[in-house]
Formats: C-alpha cells, structure tokens, sequence
C-alpha cells in the first residue's frame, strides 16, 4: 500500500467567470458539495446573487472585470476575510472570437489574450502563492477548450490562449511538486453566449459532425468539475476532453 497522503478535496474554491452556464453550474456543484465558494464576474446575474443570498456563509460574489488585477486583489481579500483561505481555483472566465486571423485588429487580439491567457496565469499565481504559504495543499483547475487541440477558423487568438494554458496547467503540475493537483478540462462547442457568436450554421456543422450528435452542455462538465475538485484522484497534468466525439 502506498503511503503518501493524498491531497485533500477543494474546501474554499475562487471560480472566475461564475455568474451563468457552465460558470454558474459550477458555483452550484461546489455549494453542493458543502465547500465554500467566492464568485466573480463583470456581471452578478440574479441566479448567482440569490445562491450568495441563500448561503451567506459559505458563498461570496462580486463584480470584477478578470483583467482589473487591484479589483481581482481585493475580491480575493473580501472572500478570505469572509470565507478563510482560498485552496483550490477554477478559471473559466473568457471572451469568444469569430474572425479570421486577417480580419481581427491588433487591438482585439490583445484584448483576447489579456483576458483569455493573462488574467487567468496571474489568477492562479494569486492562488498558488496562498496555497505555499500554508501548511496544506490545494487544487486547479483550467476551463480550456477543444480548440487548443484543433483548429477551427475564425478562432485563431481564442485558440492560442486555450493552448497556452493548456500548457501552462501542464508546468505547474510539473513544478508544485505534488501541493497542487492542476488539470484542464477542455469543452467541445457550448451552445452558449460566447459560442452564439460563431453563428447557428457553423454551430449546426459542427453538431452534424459530433458523434454524440448534440453540442456540449454545462450539465457535461460537472461530473469533472466534482472529479478534479473534490475526488480522492492522482489525475494531475492532464486535459480532459469532453467534446461528444467531435474531436476523434
């Protein structure tokens, strides 16, 4: 038998982007499963307002833009001061893309990459620093996509930042030695707000091409959400491709 202790289950979870679909339904699986959980957005929708207002002690929420690092700085206080020492991360906020690489601006990409690679690497420095300089350990978890896997037009700039941190989960697994267990999950296309943008005939193409003949729905990830979160598991630097098929 082995005697090394694994890491314990997520107790206090920071999830960015948590105020609908697939964020909201996370924030609502880790309320289920007794831990706590600070929330942010750029928007606070009623649903994720009525959970805080459900669970006042074990929820908190805020509105934050993921790329105003003083405003991420001081959610992240509020909820430790609130909730007690954040232990686990999922970063699933992000903005879409439909544009060929020509078309898009320069300043658009930019806007892309700050929010899509650079805010989530400095939010999990944020949580990675925290978990050291405690005696336990801690979990996170990268909300990805299919499209760091394959290419897709019209997603060039989306597709290289869910590459990136992709790769960067992979470094961190490598380089917390065994404090944190760090893995993706990487969706197929959502029929969702970001991905609306992609248009109902490209969404309908790409359905038609999915083996399990449906598009990926929040209700999906969850089970891998409670996995990498709350598990007794050694999966760590992995991504977990949950895509009906479209990929194979």
């Amino acid at each position: 038998m082995s005697d090394v202790t694994p890491i314990p289950s997520a107790s206090c979870v920071l999830v960015s982007g948590g105020s609908r679909g697939l964020g909201l339904a996370i924030v609502k699986t880790i309320v289920e499963h007794g831990a706590k959980v600070a929330a942010f957005a750029r928007t606070v929708t009623p649903e994720l307002q009525e959970l805080a207002d459900a669970h006042p002690d074990r929820v908190h929420v805020g509105s934050v833009d993921a790329t105003d690092r003083r405003a991420v700085t001081s959610f992240i206080k509020e909820a430790e001061a609130k909730l007690g020492p954040i232990d686990s991360l999922v970063n699933n906020a992000a903005v879409g893309q439909d544009s060929l690489h020509v078309h898009t601006s320069p300043d658009r990409i930019e806007q892309i990459i700050e929010t899509n690679l650079t805010a989530p690497l400095v939010l999990t420095r944020a949580v990675l620093r925290r978990i050291m300089a405690g005696p336990g350990r801690g979990r996170i978890v990268f909300i990805t996509s299919i499209c760091a896997q394959r290419g897709y037009a019209g997603l060039v700039a989306y597709s290289a930042t869910k590459g990136g941190l992709d790769s960067a989960m992979r470094t961190i697994a490598r380089e917390m030695h065994g404090r944190v267990l760090a893995n993706s999950i990487a969706p197929g296309f959502f029929a969702s707000e970001m991905s609306s943008v992609l248009g109902q005939t490209q969404l309908d193409a790409i359905t038609r091409r999915t083996p399990s003949g449906r598009l990926v729905e929040p209700d999906d990830i969850i089970p891998y959400i409670d996995l990498l979160l709350f598990e007794d598991t050694n999966t760590n630097g992995q991504v977990l491709v949950v895509d009906g098929g479209g990929s194979i």
